[in-house]
């Protein structure tokens, strides 16, 4: 067999077992609330996994190895914010939202969570939340179909398009049939893919290197400034640590938590996401510095795009059949959380924006047919905008990442931590928050100088807590269910609401 030879079978067979495992979970699929959220039954090793692996996408295993590679350690400054944002959101948001979605109207997702939260009879913000998720997320998912391009062009010397298009082609498939529940069990086995290929990829490359030492002496040969942490300037480093502050708002992250089995799986959940993340992030951080060292060492070989780091080094230093479970893994990354990205823009289209204008209640069948249909539609139009590969990988994962953090972030924690949040507060903080990620966010001058998320994010805090002060009126549903939502997080206490009556209203 010749080496290429090789790598498309370990590709096949990658992409047979993500079928086999969309098929799986079609058969457990029988309604609505099951292809949105799986039955709100997962375990927390699941849901640590799950979050993880749709969370980090082709950015941990191509974007910021390539950050590093060019710019050296001071963009690892994005690795440190995101894991202390990634352990904040499960301490402070898994357990309440967990708790708080199911008290308030059984919500399902996002968008119908803040109108059953506040009460929202107009229905205004549930379809402003609705078209903010379409809006960002149609970029979100185009840089996946970006890093699935540029994965087949450097691994497998294809066409752009061609692997944009198998890339999207298999994970619409598996997402279709399967819905959450086949988004989900993918991303557990791609999880476990990505972690192990960040474990061995670096480890070999310190060897071939010379060890520790060696790898620090080819780096400063390359530039000294590489292997600093402070290098950059001070906005540039606040700004990498201020992507933590996106997680609060992260709806493909956060429909993890209302997945959970109950609230205190949230405790468990963290500790198991938390290691994956610390290992897989510093496993990229080191492939991108062995990187640095085995090019200089070996300068036959020849890096054309610093964001395939870890695809190139994994063809040099591995067979190609075990190089190809090695890319295996980026495409596992790449496509899980594509996946997830789909799940969430469906029931956008289907629960938050279609069930409002219909105004009739689907039936299983249909809202299953129905979600397929989002899934498929959202995915047309990100392969439209992909097609072009106008953006790097990153920059339209910042875009995004910034839209959601700073639209959503400050009104979900001000949801479960604050009873006086008002509707007209939560809406206005949205729409600015996003106007401002937009706008900052194409001129040239400002991203530049400071993350977008940073004043998008301050500006929806100010203007949702101002408004909500100025609007705020007592309401004894929303009180209630405020305590109700905080007695739950007690083991005792949400055994003892299992074993009680639906509520009237309650799905």
């Amino acid at each position: 067999m010749t080496d290429q030879t090789f790598k498309y079978l370990a590709m096949a067979l990658y992409m047979l077992a993500m079928l086999g495992i969309g098929w799986y979970a079609w058969k457990k699929t029988t309604d609505f609330d099951d292809y949105m959220l799986a039955g709100r039954g997962l375990k927390p090793g699941v849901a640590a996994l799950s979050a993880g692996a749709s969370d980090m996408s082709g950015w941990l295993l191509m974007g910021l190895p390539g950050a590093i590679y060019l710019s050296g350690l001071s963009e690892v400054w994005m690795a440190v914010g995101l894991t202390v944002g990634a352990w904040l959101n499960w301490k402070f948001v898994a357990p309440r939202l967990r708790s708080y979605t199911e008290v308030s109207n059984n919500s399902i997702t996002v968008p119908s969570f803040l109108e059953n939260r506040l009460k929202d009879k107009s229905r205004i913000l549930r379809v402003v939340a609705g078209v903010i998720i379409l809006a960002f997320f149609t970029f979100y998912v185009s840089s996946g179909l970006v890093a699935g391009g540029v994965f087949f062009e450097s691994s497998f010397d294809s066409k752009y398009w061609i692997g944009m298009v198998v890339v999207g082609g298999i994970t619409i498939l598996y997402t279709l049939f399967g819905g959450f529940m086949g988004a989900t069990f993918t991303d557990v086995a791609q999880g476990i893919m990505m972690f192990l290929a960040l474990i061995i990829v670096p480890i070999v490359g310190l060897v071939a290197v010379g060890g520790f030492g060696g790898m620090m002496d080819s780096i400063n040969d390359v530039d000294p400034s590489l292997a600093s942490l402070g290098g950059g300037t001070l906005l540039g480093g606040i700004s990498a640590a201020a992507w933590g502050l996106g997680y609060f708002g992260q709806p493909h992250i956060v429909i993890r938590f209302m997945a959970l089995r109950n609230p205190q799986d949230a405790k468990a959940g963290r500790r198991i996401g938390i290691s994956w993340m610390l290992v897989s992030i510093i496993g990229a951080v080191m492939t991108a510095l062995v990187g640095i060292a085995y090019f200089q060492q070996n300068p036959e070989f020849t890096l054309t795009d610093p964001e395939a780091v870890f695809l190139d080094l994994a063809q040099i230093f591995f067979h190609p059949l075990i190089g190809g479970l090695v890319l295996a893994a980026v495409l596992a990354a790449i496509m899980s959380t594509i996946s997830s990205q789909l799940i969430v823009c469906s029931s956008a289209l289907v629960e938050d924006l279609y069930n409002m204008v219909a105004k009739k209640t689907l039936s299983a069948k249909q809202g299953i047919l129905l979600g397929r249909a989002g899934v498929l539609l959202v995915a047309l139009v990100a392969i439209s905008l992909a097609a072009g590969r106008s953006e790097s990988i990153l920059s339209l994962v910042a875009f995004a990442w910034a839209g959601f953090g700073a639209a959503f972030g400050p009104i979900m924690l001000l949801a479960l931590y604050w009873r006086k949040l008002t509707m007209p507060g939560a809406l206005s903080g949205m729409v600015v928050g996003a106007a401002t990620v937009f706008i900052w966010g194409n001129i040239e001058a400002l991203t530049s100088t400071l993350y977008e998320i940073i004043p998008g994010f301050i500006l929806c805090s100010v203007v949702a807590i101002v408004v909500s002060k100025m609007t705020y009126k007592f309401n004894a549903e929303i009180d209630a269910e405020f305590d109700e939502a905080i007695r739950r997080l007690d083991g005792e206490a949400w055994a003892s609401a299992q074993k009680e009556p639906v509520a009237a209203g309650q799905r």
